[in-house]
């Protein structure tokens, strides 16, 4: 595995498991579960072909005194979302020599995060509260959402300087607050690893983690769905250090 991709004697191809956080996003069952979605992926409007004729179905749901109906029509335009969210241009193949940035949120259901490169997509994270994380404070479950993005990127971030970005302005100053708990001690010590600079945004531009924190059923995170494994494939094909890899495999195809 390598940034996550999966490196074989026949190429290089996507992780399956990093592309289920929204490939799985289930259907909404109320506006309040549209309106999460359709924050998300309004966000990219700009990416997406014909973005408001594409969502239509699904955005006539939030219109007022409008009875709740998800019919196929719906489901086409949340998979044909959903299809866009996860492949090129949203998302991106990492640069390892680039910079980046790490976008988090937290509700009282999950967290979230999503980690760029360029204002591109590298992955998606999301994951439901653990029991014991029920009764964190909120400046608590923010922070949680930070650590949990950093231990799931952190091969992509340890040793190199980043930019995060969080909507709880407190976070801004967690390294210079007193009387810190045992666990957020703890987790002080943990981000102390990483060369990173806290900046704060507004909670109307945090629409990509905040619908991740609250998406239902949240288990998992996603990283590039390509469309351009051609491309990719035959680029590798060029590429000296890819060889040397594939030659391995090759010489040794039981070497774990």
């Amino acid at each position: 595995h390598y940034l996550g991709h999966v490196i074989s004697k026949e190429g290089i191809a996507v992780d399956p498991s990093k592309i289920v956080a929204i490939t799985e996003w289930p259907a909404p069952k109320n506006v309040h579960e549209v309106r999460s979605f359709m924050g998300l992926a309004g966000y990219y409007r700009k990416f997406v072909k014909d973005f408001s004729k594409v969502a239509a179905p699904i955005t006539s749901l939030q219109k007022k005194d409008k009875k709740f109906i998800w019919n196929d029509k719906c489901e086409a335009a949340f998979k044909s979302l959903k299809d866009q969210l996860t492949s090129a241009p949203i998302l991106a193949v990492p640069d390892p020599n680039g910079s980046f940035t790490v976008v988090t949120d937290a509700s009282g259901e999950g967290l979230g995060g999503v980690l760029l490169q360029n204002d591109q997509v590298i992955a998606y994270e999301s994951r439901k509260l653990k029991l014991h994380e029920l009764n964190y404070a909120p400046h608590d479950l923010e922070l949680a959402a930070i650590v949990h993005a950093l231990q799931v990127w952190r091969h992509y971030l340890l040793g190199k300087p980043f930019e995060l970005k969080t909507d709880h302005l407190g976070l801004k100053y967690i390294f210079t607050q007193p009387n810190l708990n045992a666990r957020q001690r703890r987790w002080l010590e943990f981000l102390s690893q990483y060369d990173f600079d806290i900046s704060y945004i507004k909670g109307k531009e945090n629409r990509v983690a905040d619908a991740l924190s609250r998406r239902r059923h949240i288990s998992a995170l996603i990283t590039l769905r390509t469309q351009f494994k051609d491309e990719v494939k035959s680029a590798s094909e060029s590429d000296a250090y890819f060889q040397q890899v594939k030659a391995a495999l090759a010489a040794e195809p039981n070497d774990e």
